[in-house]
């Protein structure tokens, strides 16, 4: 039997990087309730950062690897947030803790673009 598993309705059928990016939309609409300033911000995932010196969101050359970065808006572009696929699924065992994981990624960016605290623009952060 060749085919799909299950039709493409059914949550099965959805890919890893699907799966994700409906978690931080999930997280950005959560968060417009309160700000609905993130309406003019774009949400993007990217599969992992791009290394020191390529790019716009280079700027990491320590140990670590970021989870999320931003953009800030200049020359007619909208400011974009960004949220890395594969070091936050690499941090996390199951949907509950990526989840978690992804809106305090998104909560830390969005308050660094606003210049604000995490704190200000989720009260339950750091909650979970």
């Amino acid at each position: 039997m060749r085919g799909p598993i299950a039709p493409p309705q059914v949550p099965l059928a959805a890919s890893r990087a699907e799966v994700f990016a409906d978690l931080v939309q999930d997280s950005v609409e959560r968060l417009e309730r309160r700000w609905p300033q993130l309406a003019d911000i774009d949400f993007l995932v990217l599969e992992v950062p791009r290394p020191e010196g390529r790019g716009e969101l280079a700027g990491w050359a320590d140990d670590t690897v970021p989870l999320g970065g931003i953009i800030p808006a200049r020359d007619g572009r909208r400011a974009r947030v960004v949220v890395y696929r594969r070091p936050v699924e690499i941090r996390t065992k199951g949907r509950d803790e990526r989840a978690a994981l992804v809106h305090e990624v998104v909560v830390e960016q969005v308050a660094e673009l606003l210049g604000l605290t995490p704190e200000t623009v989720d009260p339950r952060y750091g909650e979970d």
